[in-house]
């Protein structure tokens, strides 16, 4: 017989590198997770090959508003150091903040993970927070998926990617359309570098360990935590604002920083003027900024630099809305006004 004859011997898909009963494992683990995110309007908990949910009927014309992001290359850091726990409370903020910059409550949530090999520790660990998430921005569970597919990531590593759905009335959609000269702009603190511009985080590190200069803390967390520390969920507390206070316009800092999201909410011929030294730079973004050598301008186009949400409000609303945010537990500055565009950026900080 030729040695290039194929065996007979049979090959299962566990075999492949496929484990369906770890698969199962995980889905029993995920259960009474996803258990306690369940709220009004949702019909099935998850198993089912598509997830129902019902809008609530207290909306008289909702509109749905979706949004879908990853973590990024956060994630080389949660393998590098074994921290998974808070990576799915990243992934549920990137979304659902995305979505309250609308003026609407996130309904519900759907997960992807995509791995090589299952680790189902590993993976118990990230949906963990994906339903704290959840949990904390009062938007369910509802579903996901789990891929796992030999050979197409390393061991160790895996992939995500979220998906959210909100509602909001019709007639309270946040457009930006209204936002006018004089208006003020309020910002509120990010909890760290959230989840954007992590490669050059990364490059960072690196450089700082090849000179030896890695700090132990920063802001009084240890280095790691203080790095991976997840995205705030600016949700349950924003949506208690809107309902007291003419907000105009919000804007998620996220990839692009300041300079660049703050523009995608006000109409044209207005530019936001922020006030350098309005708000404090934290250990985090000073050490990040030192270690970079990079200057102002491109600290606030990379990252959020310490705003992880941009509130714009009439300038007679500000002072009441600002206590209610506060009020609510926000860390909240008066970071700038809203100003007809002259010849200069959108942004400007000065």
């Amino acid at each position: 017989m030729s040695s290039s004859a194929p065996s007979s011997t049979p090959i299962s898909y566990k075999d492949a590198g496929v484990d369906i009963v770890a698969g199962d494992a995980l889905v029993e683990r995920i259960k009474p997770l996803a258990k306690k995110t369940m709220r009004e309007g949702v019909m099935a908990g998850i198993g089912g090959f598509g997830a129902l949910f019902e809008v609530p009927k207290r909306y008289k014309e909702p509109v749905l508003v979706s949004g879908t992001d990853g973590v990024g290359t956060k994630l080389k850091l949660a393998f590098e150091w074994n921290m998974h726990d808070t990576v799915g409370i990243d992934l549920v903020a990137m979304s659902v903040n995305d979505v309250l910059v609308q003026g609407a409550e996130p309904l519900f949530f759907l997960d992807y993970f995509a791995c090589g090999k299952l680790d189902v520790d590993t993976a118990a660990a990230v949906v963990g927070g994906i339903a704290r998430g959840c949990e904390l921005s009062g938007c369910a569970l509802i579903g996901g998926e789990t891929a796992e597919m030999p050979g197409m990531y390393p061991a160790g590593e895996y992939d995500l990617a979220g998906f959210a759905v909100g509602a909001v009335e019709k007639s309270k959609i946040l457009t930006g359309q209204s936002v006018a000269a004089g208006d003020v702009v309020l910002g509120l603190a990010s909890a760290g570098v959230h989840s954007n511009g992590f490669s050059l985080v990364r490059k960072c590190i690196e450089r700082a360990e090849a000179q030896g200069s890695l700090p132990e803390s920063l802001d009084g967390k240890p280095f790691k935590q203080a790095i991976m520390e997840p995205t705030r969920l600016y949700v349950k507390n924003v949506l208690a604002a809107l309902e007291q206070h003419p907000i105009k316009a919000l804007a998620h800092i996220t990839g692009g920083g300041l300079l660049e999201n703050i523009p995608r909410v006000l109409p044209e011929g207005l530019a936001a003027h922020l006030d350098a030294g309005s708000w404090p730079q934290t250990e985090l973004f000073a050490w990040l900024q030192k270690t970079a050598g990079i200057d102002a301008v491109e600290m606030n186009r990379t990252f959020n630099n310490g705003i992880g949400m941009v509130v714009v409000v009439p300038a007679e609303a500000a002072e009441a809305t600002a206590a209610t945010l506060k009020q609510l537990g926000e860390t909240v500055y008066t970071i700038g006004r809203i100003a007809a565009r002259g010849e200069g950026e959108p942004v400007e900080v000065r």
